[in-house]
């Protein structure tokens, strides 16, 4: 049976999108980055809806709307989320086609942002608009597309904060398999916590012949300090809502943990991290130091360094409370530094973690729709990484449906990123059935 093609109509309309070089860390690309935003506005009105630009303080939100074919009083509403700016593409040397050029090759369509997150976001879009043309689409489909989610940017989160609307369910493809052809369902994400740690010994850099031995070494005194968080006290694990049985039975269906450990060139922490590497990364808060200064790491200098800093971070497991974990790291930190030590602790950023519940009729109904369009049912699965929309949309009584077709070999946030050419219409199949199922929500 040949491969599924992309149909020329719609190659067209998602090349387009993914040639807007929308960098939203980039200031130099912040009129392309609202280009994009209003595509997605172009797109929806072009579909029979309403759509416009909502202004934030920093990028603006494409917000609208495609009304039910029929039944309008009756249909419930589904919220599709996506974001349409993108990672920088660096280094444009290690790119075999011009980022925002797409190509295809082979089974493959390149270009950045064709899996994070334009080419799964277009998919949504796509099905909700042949449904509408068709006079068949069931459901109200309400957009709200993001330009700054690669940059940390909470514009949204105010934006359904102050929204009185609302939703029956979201719908979110920003998400992949865990290996071909079979789907993930995330019902977690893990939360975050950022902060930059300063620690002083001193009045200046001093002699390590003279001193050493007598006087405090800043670096020791940070590496002695961070390792108070970073060996993960029973305190920062409070809250923690364990995996379902279901979920954890979902991780026998995964790669084991050494080969995803082997296959990113990465080395083991202990010898369990293998066989508990789901458990670590989707059921736990982890803790690590992102970077490290202090002294003279290069030339030969004998000193002991009067300042040393760093940034640690923790992820924060479905279940914990953001802001009552923050606190405690804080200050476990101030009191593990040793006396004489002036420690300066700044929070950079907090987002909390998020929880869908498993057995929300939104996500068994999306199961189906999967599963009748794949002939898989998506497996339930948490996610390591954050993403403060779906604490938001929880706090909302929305439940979330967080999936997409990106590939583990997609290489997101990587140059040469890509989506496997049969997941466009393939995808744009198994939306329609989400729509068309989750009509059983009125």
């Amino acid at each position: 049976m040949p491969e599924p093609v992309i149909p020329e109509q719609w190659r067209e309309e998602l090349f387009e999108l993914l040639r807007i070089p929308s960098v939203s860390a980039d200031p130099a690309h912040a009129a392309d980055v609202r280009r994009a935003a209003e595509w997605v506005c172009d797109f929806v009105r072009a579909a029979g809806g309403e759509c416009e630009l909502v202004e934030t303080d920093a990028q603006p939100l494409a917000v609208g709307e495609i009304r039910a074919s029929s039944g309008a009083e009756d249909a419930p509403t589904v919220l599709v989320y996506g974001h349409v700016d993108v990672q920088p593409p660096a280094p444009l040397g290690a790119w075999e086609s011009p980022p925002f050029e797409p190509e295809i090759r082979g089974e493959w369509l390149y270009g950045r942002g064709v899996a994070d997150d334009k080419g799964n976001l277009y998919l949504l879009f796509k099905a909700a608009a042949l449904l509408a043309g068709e006079g068949a689409l069931p459901v109200h489909v309400r957009v709200a597309c993001d330009a700054e989610e690669e940059i940390g940017g909470h514009s949204i989160v105010e934006f359904l904060a102050r929204d009185d609307r609302g939703a029956d369910a979201c719908l979110i493809f920003d998400g992949g398999m865990a290996k071909r052809d079979v789907p993930l369902f995330m019902v977690g994400t893990r939360g975050l916590a950022y902060f930059h740690v300063r620690l002083r010994t001193g009045e200046r850099d001093l002699h390590s012949g003279i001193f050493g031995g007598a006087a405090l070494n800043a670096v020791h005194a940070l590496a002695d300090t961070l390792r108070a968080v970073t060996e993960m006290p029973q305190e920062l694990r409070r809250g923690i809502v364990p995996p379902t049985p279901e979920e954890v039975a979902a991780w026998s269906e995964l790669d084991p943990g050494a080969a995803v450990l082997a296959e990113q060139g990465a080395r083991p922490k202990d010898e369990r991290a293998a066989e508990e590497f789901y458990a670590r990364t989707f059921g736990d808060a982890a803790v690590d130091v992102n970077g490290i200064a202090g002294g003279e790491p290069l030339l030969q200098k004998t000193v002991l360094p009067v300042e040393a800093e760093a940034n640690v971070s923790i992820r924060l497991a479905p279940g914990q409370d953001a802001e009552e974990i923050a606190l405690a790291f804080e200050r476990i930190l101030r009191e593990a530094a040793p006396p004489g030590a002036e420690l300066d602790v700044e929070r950079w950023s907090t987002a909390p973690a998020g929880l869908v519940d498993p057995q929300a009729p939104a996500v068994r109904l999306a199961q189906d729709a999967f599963e009748r369009a794949l002939g898989v049912r998506p497996l339930l699965v948490r996610s390591g990484g954050t993403l403060p929309i779906v604490p938001a949309l929880a706090d909302r009584g929305i439940p979330t449906v967080l999936s997409g077709f990106d590939l583990p070999e997609g290489n997101v946030h990587s140059p040469n990123e890509r989506l496997l050419v049969r997941y466009v219409p393939l995808g744009v199949a198994t939306a329609r059935e989400l729509f068309t199922g989750l009509a059983a929500l009125r």
